[in-house]
């Protein structure tokens, strides 16, 4: 029933990894799958931008140029001709490299130009040539001439060319602005395509892995209870049996005796009187002469109360038998303990007659009830501390069980009822509201993971089961130090990794859980470290508070199970592994609990 229940623990929660895994995988892929579309359309954007950019500024270039030709045509500027040749040279080389830039990748931009554009460029090519080409005769004659210089045909041609240049870099620049606004109706419409499919995968994850993986929790919890009750069913009918068996030892056990060892012996009717007294019965209590009229009784004690309880006891069990033990007297008024079975017997005349066979137990009888009056009260004492354990574990994991049912219920169902009605009220034409919704179930879709984990990980930790106990330890810290907002920290000194078997595991993870919870609840501590270290025989673990600490030697466990059980939880555990135990408290001094496990390299 243990390996079945593990096995269905295993596959379980094996599943409900692999679907969360998916699920994660398809909305990541989705986020990163957006991110590049929108990257990609926003790059080049920017290229867009840059080449309206440059495009304008053509315009601008190419009148600032036609002013400077002018200022040196009509002599009329604050410049030397020299220093205005040298402007007027680098003005034509910005323009026509800003020229070129456009119809290629020469400035690391991507121009892509379409055809309406490179139509309008080859358009514009004759005016541009014609002005380059006057502008450097002008730019000639001025290096050349001495004194003014005549460039009045250049600059007549200079002006002819520019208004076509202005009209056509207009139709350019217009092209270039409509082209980008289109690119971006078509990026809003990317974003509503990559919107409708996160939708998509929100809802099909809803329906084919959170819903199922619900209901596959709550299917588990279910068998888990019907296991606890059937293994109930089982002890008891174990104890039945066991009850069953030991009285047919007994019984074996008796006839057995009489078979092979029978030193006191005697045969007696119904009513007790002799019907046959052994030679060693006789001897040993000192009685030779036979009477058919003498009782049993009177040959085993001189007592009257002794008498009837043996009367007693043959004739309550005189069809079914008895074994036990029976107090006598001799005639020397000494006292004698005898092993006593009484079995039905049947002799050759078809008499029912009652076989008693008798061993003389009175040393280790007065030795047992010596041991007993001085054990008694220790005997007593442990046997109520195992009881109040046994119903201490029961309590707790009835507890344990009602919360985790709560918390599934209360939390996760609820949970994933708001997911399903957030996703029904989402209207994909108000844009605004179903962005807000879909980031509201973003975050409900994360705190349900929260949840589903936080359930699996009280119920068993996978980092106990997956990666160890140092693994699992480190995680126990972490949540605890964020569900309860103290400073909780685990040191493992000498970087123990290795694997021990599980139930070492197990029962290491528990006692430091154990120890810490509390140093939380009931040393009301603001630090807690944890330290491991190892060597090639011993796994130590320690756990240190800052806590108000205790009196070591005043420390009584309550009765009743009230409280104050979590130390001998502890001891049970560490002695179930063949581990120690060590405590060290003072008042207000804090608290430390070293563990000591072996281990075998």
């Amino acid at each position: 029933m243990s390996n079945k229940a593990s096995t269905l623990d295993q596959n379980t929660f094996k599943r409900l990894r692999q679907l969360y895994v998916i699920a994660l995988s398809l909305i990541a892929i989705s986020v990163i799958v957006s991110q590049i579309l929108v990257q990609r359309f926003l790059i080049k954007q920017q290229d867009d931008a840059k080449v309206v950019n440059i495009a304008g500024r053509q315009r601008m270039l190419s009148q600032k140029l036609t002013k400077e030709v002018l200022l040196l045509s009509t002599g009329k500027n604050s410049l030397s001709n020299q220093q205005l040749t040298d402007t007027i040279e680098n003005t034509l080389g910005l323009w026509a490299t800003s020229h070129k830039a456009l119809q290629n990748d020469s400035i690391n931009i991507e121009a892509n130009n379409s055809d309406a554009i490179k139509q309008m460029f080859g358009e514009l090519q004759p005016a541009f040539d014609q002005i380059q080409t006057s502008v450097k005769r002008i730019l000639q004659k001025a290096r050349t001439a001495e004194e003014s210089i005549n460039i009045h045909s250049e600059v007549d041609e200079l002006l002819n060319n520019e208004q076509q240049f202005l009209t056509t870099m207009d139709r350019i620049v217009n092209q270039y602005d409509l082209e980008a606004t289109e690119k971006v109706e078509k990026l809003r419409r990317l974003e509503l395509i990559l919107f409708i499919i996160a939708l998509g995968i929100l809802l099909a994850e809803f329906l084919f892995i959170f819903l199922p993986a619900a209901r596959s929790t709550k299917e588990v919890i279910g068998k888990l209870l019907v296991s606890e009750k059937n293994a109930k069913e089982m002890a008891y009918n174990a104890d039945m049996m066991s009850m069953e068996k030991e009285r047919s030892v007994k019984q074996l056990k008796a006839l057995s005796l009489a078979m092979e060892q029978t030193l006191l012996y005697a045969r007696i009717d119904p009513e007790g009187h002799l019907v046959h007294l052994g030679n060693k019965f006789s001897s040993f209590f000192n009685h030779r002469n036979f009477d058919s009229n003498l009782r049993f009784s009177e040959i085993i004690s001189t007592e009257q109360d002794e008498r009837e309880t043996i009367e007693k006891i043959i004739a309550d069990n005189q069809s079914t038998g008895w074994q036990g033990e029976v107090k006598g007297t001799t005639g020397q008024n000494t006292p004698v303990w005898l092993e006593m079975s009484v079995i039905p017997y049947h002799s050759g005349e078809k008499k029912e007659e009652l076989l008693i066979i008798c061993f003389d137990i009175t040393k280790r009888k007065l030795a047992q009830l010596e041991v007993d009056r001085l054990t008694r009260e220790h005997f007593e004492a442990k046997m109520d501390q195992q009881k109040t354990i046994s119903a201490k574990i029961i309590e707790n994991q009835e507890q344990e069980q009602n919360r985790i049912a709560k918390d599934i219920h209360d939390g996760i169902g609820q949970m994933l009822t708001g997911l399903k009605f957030n996703i029904e009220s989402i209207d994909i034409d108000d844009k605004e509201k179903a962005s807000e919704k879909i980031e509201h179930l973003k975050e409900l879709t994360t705190n349900i993971i929260k949840g589903v984990r936080t359930a699996t990980f009280n119920l068993a930790p996978p980092e106990l089961t997956d990666h160890g106990v140092v693994s699992a330890l480190v995680k126990l810290t972490q949540e605890l130090a964020k569900f309860t907002g103290k400073n909780i920290t685990l040191i493992n000194k000498t970087d123990f990794n290795s694997r021990l078997d599980s139930l070492i595991e197990i029962n290491i993870y528990r006692i430091v859980q154990e120890a810490v919870n509390n140093a939380i609840k009931y040393a009301e501590s603001s630090h807690i470290v944890v330290s491991i270290s190892h060597s090639k025989e011993i796994l130590s673990i320690i756990i240190d508070d800052n806590g108000k600490g205790f009196d070591i030697e005043k420390k009584k466990p309550r009765s009743k199970g009230e409280g104050g059980m979590g130390l001998t939880f502890m001891k049970e555990r560490i002695k179930y592994i063949n581990g120690r135990l060590f405590l060290n408290s003072n008042p207000g001094e804090g608290t430390r609990i070293t563990l000591n496990i072996p281990i075998k390299e």
